[in-house]
């Protein structure tokens, strides 16, 4: 299974040195990485701020960078916050999990999503 996703940005970031840094990867998000931000104040004020604080989580290289933190991530140019909050998403949303079922009455088999509120007999 690919945990980490190679990405190169549109624009790219201007680190402190004044050079850009456009290539990264980033990692797959755990319970953590979702639940966490939720105790920052700045989340908290700001709901809008949860996908930063998201990013500089999962975002685990970015150039030459050393450091990814909110900083880098509040410094990123807009095109570049869309672009990895749909790489964010599309990674992390990929893969849904599904049941191979085969019907008892005419044997064709088919995939049906899980549905966690209904128990299993």
């Amino acid at each position: 299974m690919q945990t980490e996703y190679e990405f190169t940005l549109p624009r790219g970031y201007v680190d402190q040195n004044g050079d850009l840094q456009r290539s990264g990867s980033m990692r797959l998000a755990t319970a953590a990485d979702e639940i966490l931000p939720m105790r920052d104040p700045k989340v908290q004020q700001n709901p809008g701020y949860l996908s930063i604080v998201l990013l500089s989580r999962v975002i685990t290289r970015l150039g030459s960078v050393s450091v990814i933190n909110t900083r880098v991530i509040e410094n990123l140019y807009t095109m570049d916050l869309m672009y990895l909050q749909d790489l964010y998403q599309r990674i992390n949303t990929m893969e849904n999990p599904v049941y191979k079922i085969r019907c008892t009455h005419c044997g064709e088999e088919f995939e049906v999503p899980p549905d966690f509120l209904v128990p299993l007999s």
